[in-house]
């Protein structure tokens, strides 16, 4: 697959798909107001899945544990946070950016 190209999946129990994804060496981020790395700033040359918590409760507690790191979108203004599509849209252009950049440096 080109890596330019993203999978989708709903699943019904991501704490087991997380460490399923883990044992399959692909690293697991999720996008949380409270992340520790901005968004931009996360490595995501590396296969990566991104978890999107629901609008309005974001990412359970057992999930954030399960996730190798947690990323951030900086809010300017009196916007406190995106909806989920858009942040998800946000994150995954970045992974498309990083990933673009590192073939051409190769």
């Amino acid at each position: 697959m080109p890596q330019n190209m993203f999978r989708f999946a709903m699943v019904s129990n991501i704490s087991q798909s997380i460490e399923k994804l883990k044992r399959n060496n692909v690293w697991v981020i999720g996008i949380d107001a409270e992340g520790e790395v901005e968004y931009d700033k996360a490595d995501m040359k590396l296969p990566t899945a991104i978890v999107i918590g629901s609008e309005g409760r974001g990412i359970s507690d057992l999930v954030k544990r399960r996730c190798d790191y947690l990323v951030s979108i900086p809010m300017k203004g009196k916007m406190t946070s995106l909806n989920a599509s858009v942040a998800a849209a946000l994150v995954m252009y970045e992974a498309c950016r990083q990933r673009n950049r590192q073939s051409f440096v190769q």
